[in-house]
């Protein structure tokens, strides 16, 4: 059950941090008996040092709390939602939990770390709706009603700054994890970075007197602090298993261990078996490389575009030899000259396929709205199945292309997206006489915009001058009629 890499660990250093995955017994024997038997597998390799851990945690977070159970007496955690366990074995634990029933299989934990954007640039908000947003078409399902309503997204990152104006009841639930793992009670929403902010604005941004940048404005996030620092894997199953308990179907996240490991298999598996798609990053280092679990054959991987559809020369992607799903990412998306919100009531334009992430998401958001019975698997097919690869972009970098929110629906739905109605069909009903659609240089609001604009005033114009003719006319012969003939002179 365990891999060479664990027995090397192990060997080398005595003991190593393992991620076990639980039988539905021992999983229901967590409930009624704390961690059960399989306690007794594992050990505290370093009482002072736990110690240390706990008290930096405590200190770090952004209340001092009480644990229940002090770090140095704990073994093992159980994540109940996701049916895993994490914690520290020597040899002979890791052959206790191979010989053991109630356990399905053994890998060593990963370490992860956040996926951070390869340009990150102060900017001022702009009227109008992001050129991501309308390369996706996200607009279009806004006006026939689509904005994400009822739906909650989770989302773990560097926590989220609830304050901004951008986020204003954007939050539904949130959660922080300190350095040691632990659930930081009644902690109120907070980021510990930018990155968190800016990613949840891009998913759930209300639309504003000012401009538009969330791809689902309606929707809410279940937002859990989980990295960086301290015993990152701890704090990111933690916050999986906290955002499952919450209901969420949709989970983004920007985080990954580069290159390829089978280490965080299990916690994608477990992930899926609760139907929740997993929208994960592909990572920032370019060609021929990836991260795990971004890419896995079981996630909706995302690499990052232009406002040009040129693949960003930061995106990862990478073939493997698999059956399923062989080329990483699954697709690509808005990844540079990303305008979004920050704390401290700002905004910046990132690059990344961090950001690119979080796009996705959001138009799985507005597709379960669409559809709420859709699984995880009916919003990835829907998703997938709507991209197309532009002229001119390899195959081996874009992968399956760029989704279209449209076509996504109708795939997920049967049917086509409602009529929309003319002359606002762009913009949400919520945003009416507030935002203006723009987009940036190379995109195209386009001129052929301007010029059917034009054509209409011009129009419209004619008519006036027509109707104004033919009133003076009716005018002249009803006189004529009423006074027997012409007037002479």
């Amino acid at each position: 059950m365990s891999t060479s890499s664990l027995e090397d660990t192990v060997n080398a250093i005595g003991y190593a941090k393992v991620i076990v995955t639980l039988k539905a017994t021992a999983v229901a024997a967590t409930t009624s008996n704390r961690e059960g038997a399989i306690q007794d597998h594992f050990i505290v390799p370093s009482e002072p040092q736990a110690e240390s851990l706990a008290l930096s945690a405590r200190l770090s977070a952004s209340r001092s709390f009480r644990r229940t159970e002090p770090s140095a007496s704990r073994r093992v955690r159980v994540y109940k939602n996701l049916g895993l366990a994490i914690g520290y074995v020597n040899a002979n634990g890791l052959a206790a939990l191979e010989a053991d029933p109630q356990i399905e299989k053994v890998v060593k934990a990963p370490e992860l770390s956040l996926i951070r954007p390869v340009e990150a640039h102060a900017a001022k908000l702009a009227a109008g709706t992001s050129w991501g947003i309308q390369r996706l078409k996200a607009d279009r399902l806004w006006a026939a009603g689509f904005t994400g309503k009822g739906v909650l997204v989770g989302h773990l990152d560097t926590g989220v700054d609830a304050t901004h104006p951008a986020l204003s009841g954007a939050i539904g639930s949130f959660a922080e994890f300190d350095m040691a793992g632990d659930k930081v009670p009644n902690a109120k929403p907070s980021d510990s970075a930018e990155h968190g902010t800016h990613t949840a604005g891009t998913i759930v941004g209300r639309i504003g007197p000012k401009g538009s940048f969330g791809m689902a404005p309606e929707a809410k996030l279940a937002s859990a602090m989980v990295i960086e620092g301290g015993q990152v894997i701890d704090r990111i199953l933690a916050g999986m298993d906290w955002v499952i308990g919450e209901g969420v179907r949709i989970m983004s996240m920007s985080l990954g261990l580069r290159g390829y490991t089978p280490a965080f298999q299990a916690i994608i598996d477990a992930l899926r078996a609760a139907n929740v798609l997993p929208v994960i990053a592909i990572g920032n280092e370019g060609p021929n490389t990836s991260r795990s679990p971004g890419n896995y054959a079981n996630v909706l991987s995302v690499g990052a575009i232009d406002a040009n559809d040129q693949v960003a020369g930061f995106s990862g992607s990478q073939q493997f030899d698999r059956p399923e799903n062989p080329l990483a990412p699954s697709l690509v998306g808005p990844g540079v000259m990303v305008l979004s919100c920050v704390p401290g009531g700002q905004y910046k334009t990132m690059d990344g396929s961090s950001m690119a992430t979080p796009h996705i998401a959001g138009l799985a958001a507005l597709l379960l709205q669409a559809k709420p019975t859709a699984t995880a698997t009916d919003l990835e097919q829907a998703i997938v199945g709507s991209c197309t690869l532009p002229a001119g972009m390899p195959q081996a970098r874009g992968s399956h292309g760029v989704p279209d929110a449209e076509r996504a629906f109708a795939i997920l739905t049967g049917s086509p997206l409602p009529v929309m109605e003319a002359a606002v069909s762009r913009i949400p009903r919520l945003a009416r006489g507030r935002v203006r659609a723009k987009m940036p240089a190379g995109r195209g609001v386009s001129r052929a915009a301007k010029k059917t604009a034009a054509r209409s005033k011009v129009a419209a114009s004619t008519r006036k001058k027509t109707a104004a003719s033919k009133g003076k006319k009716t005018a002249r012969r009803t006189s004529r009629s009423r006074t027997g003939g012409s007037k002479r002179a």
